[in-house]
C-alpha cells in the first residue's frame, strides 16, 4: 500500500499561498514605512524603472483595474510623488510621471526594499531562485491558458 497524496496540486496551492502571503506581509511592512501601500510603491518603481508611461501601461504592469489605476494616481498625485501629463498623439489618454519628489523618494526608498526582498528571499540561493520563477512561470502560462 502506497501513501501517496492523490491531489498533489492542493499542497502545491497551499504552500505557495502560505509562501506568499509570508513575502507579501513583509513587503507591506517594508513600503507602509514610507506611508505607501504595495499598489503605490508598485506604480512608484515601474515609473522609477521605465519612466512616464501612458496610464494604461501602469495598469498592465502592475496588475490593477481600469478604475484602480486611476484611483492609484489620484492618490499618488495628492501626495506629490506622480503627475499626470497629457499624451500629445491622443486627447483621451494620459501619461503618469514621477515628481522631483517621487524620484528623490524611490532613488532613496528603491535600494532598501530590493535589499529587504533579498534578505526575504534568501531561503533559496541564486540557482534555486532561477529554477522557482522558471517554474512559477511555467505554472502561470497554463494556468492562464485554462
Amino acid at each position: 500500500m502506497t501513501n501517496r497524496d492523490p491531489f498533489p496540486g492542493l499542497k502545491l496551492w497551499v504552500v505557495l499561498s502560505r509562501a506568499y502571503a509570508a513575502i507579501e506581509a513583509r513587503v507591506k511592512a517594508d513600503v507602509a514605512r514610507h506611508g505607501l501601500t504595495p499598489a503605490e510603491f508598485g506604480a512608484l518603481e515601474v515609473l522609477f524603472h521605465k519612466g512616464p508611461m501612458l496610464l494604461g501601461a501602469v495598469k498592465q504592469k502592475i496588475l490593477v483595474s481600469s478604475g484602480g489605476i486611476t484611483y492609484l494616481i489620484d492618490r499618488l498625485e495628492a501626495k506629490g510623488l506622480v503627475e499626470r501629463r497629457e499624451c500629445p498623439s491622443d486627447r483621451r489618454a494620459s501619461y503618469a510621471a514621477l515628481t522631483a519628489e517621487g524620484e528623490a523618494l524611490m532613488e532613496r526608498i528603491f535600494p532598501e526594499h530590493a535589499h529587504m526582498l533579498t534578505e526575504v528571499l534568501a531561503g533559496l540561493d541564486a540557482e534555486e531562485q532561477a529554477a522557482a520563477a522558471a517554474l512559477l512561470r511555467k505554472l502561470g502560462r497554463g494556468a492562464a491558458a485554462g
